[in-house]
């Protein structure tokens, strides 16, 4: 069984070719995190293949996605992207056909839990941008191109989410680490228990990944386990993929620590960690 983590950052030093929009880095980060240093964490891991997902460090011009798209082209065999566009540009059709132009290239990311900017930090747990009439362009060409969107909301959105994921059929929504659990959401209770409606609409994916920051307990984070639970009923774990966020992660847990607590919780079972660990990838993305 091939071992696939769904999403990992890898970003070079602030230079001419790859120059940074602002320094946007992980906790207790100055410097980069190369595709070359992920391939090393990834061999010793044994992790087979990765999902880079692009940092909003270079922004979200033309050239943002860069050094995603170089990390691929240096380990075609070992990396796939997930691209950052203006989602607002007049020219989003366009932006968005050359991102997804590279067969290794998933699809876009959307941060839907911040303010809409060019470098986006700040958080917003309400915000509702993401069904603003303008982005229909965006909206139609990711069907078009059967593209994938990765969302990342907090619980208090994942109603928007809903609404997208019934508007747009044809479009494939991932949301990212489980909505971010935190001390405003309880695995039983809305708004996070949205989910359970979430899970209603086939074209909606969940990523079980990013558990170190959410977790107040630390490996193999026990607290958490009750929200992957719900997600395994509501979704099956054919529509749950697993995912590091390495090495965002790295001030709360190493990067095995970030995947392999999936090993000690009992109530998934060996198929339900297949599925997550890279049946649920591969059979998405024909992979």
């Amino acid at each position: 069984m091939r071992r696939i983590d769904t999403h990992v950052h890898a970003w070079g030093a602030d230079s001419e070719a790859h120059p940074w929009y602002e320094s946007i880095l992980p906790p207790g980060w100055s410097g980069p995190y190369t595709h070359e240093d992920l391939i090393t964490d990834m061999n010793r891991e044994g992790v087979d293949e990765s999902v880079v997902v692009t940092t909003p460090l270079y922004g979200r011009g033309r050239n943002a996605n860069a050094y995603t798209l170089e990390a691929i082209a240096a380990h075609p065999d070992r990396l796939y992207g997930v691209g950052l566009v203006d989602f607002f540009a007049d020219d989003v059709r366009d932006r968005l056909r050359t991102v997804l132009d590279h067969d290794r290239m998933l699809g876009v990311r959307i941060h839907a839990a911040l303010e809409y900017d060019d470098a986006p930090t700040k958080l917003d747990r309400t915000g509702d941008w993401i069904l603003d009439d303008s982005l229909t362009p965006a909206w139609e060409e990711l069907a078009a191109l059967d593209a994938c969107v990765f969302v990342f909301p907090k619980a208090q959105q994942l109603g928007s989410v809903a609404k997208l994921a019934d508007t747009h059929t044809d479009v494939t929504f991932v949301v990212d680490h489980m909505a971010w659990p935190d001390e405003t959401t309880n695995p039983d209770a809305a708004p996070w228990s949205d989910f359970s409606e979430l899970a209603t609409h086939d074209n909606v994916f969940v990523k079980v990944s990013s558990l170190p920051r959410s977790s107040g307990e630390g490996w193999p984070y026990r607290d958490l386990w009750d929200y992957v639970r719900n997600l395994v009923e509501w979704f099956e774990a054919d529509r749950l993929m697993l995912g590091s966020d390495y090495p965002w992660m790295d001030d709360w847990a190493t990067y095995s620590q970030c995947l392999d607590w999936v090993g000690e919780a009992r109530f998934l079972s060996p198929r339900d960690q297949r599925y997550l660990r890279e049946r649920t990838f591969t059979e998405r993305f024909d992979a």
